[in-house]
């Protein structure tokens, strides 16, 4: 029989579409390291900012006093807001409380409430959250089919994550829950120079799970989550669980100092309270179960590597 030419047929690589992203919070810790992994991939980035513009791609806005040009969402495909007061300030007055929650529910519904505004409102929303929705459950798998746990940060996560669902019927919305994040910034702003003082501690048992993500994979996991078909809730945490005994040993020992000092329950609820307590001694075994099956890969698939990276930077 005669061979049958078949014409060749070019393989076509199907490449992510380059859109047009409004962030809030891109001047921060996470927000910084996701507009550089945005631009990165050829996205535009556009961000808010509550001082004066200092470009085309700023724009000014006052969620406290609910105040946006809502044309501003008529031009982007996607709005992510890491907006809100940060939980690592200590002590968490009644005051402080306050002001961690309204701050978070105020960007959140200003930004929702200009979308219902907007002729074309954005297709994609990504809402920052947090692991803190599941509170104290040690030794328990948790998941995003895990019931909201009990305390001030359960109930905070609860209220957030119901601001963002405000957003237009059409619009997508993820709430992406985010761990401890392991970078040169948040919780390890005190925690590097203070066990290179040689103050590395344990705090407390060094049993609890510490939800924990490489800075680099937060950033490309919610650029994932730009163009995944995931909505609702998405932990984003590292693919190993960790101790916090495993966490702040490993960090001494890469530093190459002591680790000798143990911080006991009484005093860190003593001297810190309910941020004691609710940082630092609860225990939560947070899995990233939905973002895996989605098929995010991460770059440090332990929290040795995690920290590595970050010390190499």
């Amino acid at each position: 029989m005669a061979r049958v030419e078949r014409p060749s047929v070019p393989r076509v690589l199907k490449e992510r579409p380059k859109l047009r992203v409004l962030v809030s919070g891109a001047s921060g810790f996470i927000g910084t390291e996701l507009v550089r992994q945005l631009e990165v991939d050829g996205h535009t980035v556009h961000k808010l900012v509550r001082s004066k513009p200092t470009g085309d791609s700023e724009y000014h806005w006052a969620p406290a006093s609910r105040m946006i040009d809502y044309g501003v969402l008529e031009s982007v495909d996607a709005v992510i807001n890491l907006s809100g007061a940060s939980t690592g300030r200590i002590p968490w007055t009644p005051g402080y409380k306050r002001e961690i929650l309204e701050s978070r529910i105020s960007a959140t519904q200003t930004l929702t409430q200009a979308m219902a505004m907007a002729a074309a409102p954005p297709s994609v929303f990504l809402n920052a959250s947090a692991v803190g929705f599941y509170g104290d459950r040690p030794a328990e798998r948790l998941t995003e089919a895990s019931k909201k746990g009990e305390g001030f940060l359960p109930d905070l996560v609860d209220a957030w994550e119901s601001a963002a669902h405000l957003a237009p019927e059409k619009t997508r919305v993820v709430t992406f829950r985010t761990g401890l994040v392991v970078g040169r910034g948040g919780a390890f702003t005190p925690l590097i120079p203070l066990t290179n003082l040689g103050f590395g501690s344990r705090f407390g048992t060094g049993g609890q799970h510490w939800p924990w993500i490489s800075l680099h994979d937060e950033a490309a996991a919610i650029r994932h989550l730009l163009t995944s078909s995931l909505s609702g809730p998405v932990n984003l945490t590292g693919p190993t669980p960790a101790t916090s005994d495993r966490v702040t040993s490993y960090l001494a020992r890469a530093l190459h100092r002591w680790y000798n000092l143990v911080i006991p329950d009484r005093v860190i609820s003593g001297f810190l309270g309910d941020a004691g307590r609710e940082l630092l001694l609860l225990s939560e075994k947070v899995l990233p179960d939905r973002l895996v099956a989605d098929g995010f890969v991460h770059e440090h698939r332990t929290v040795e590597q995690a920290i590595d990276a970050m010390l190499r930077n």
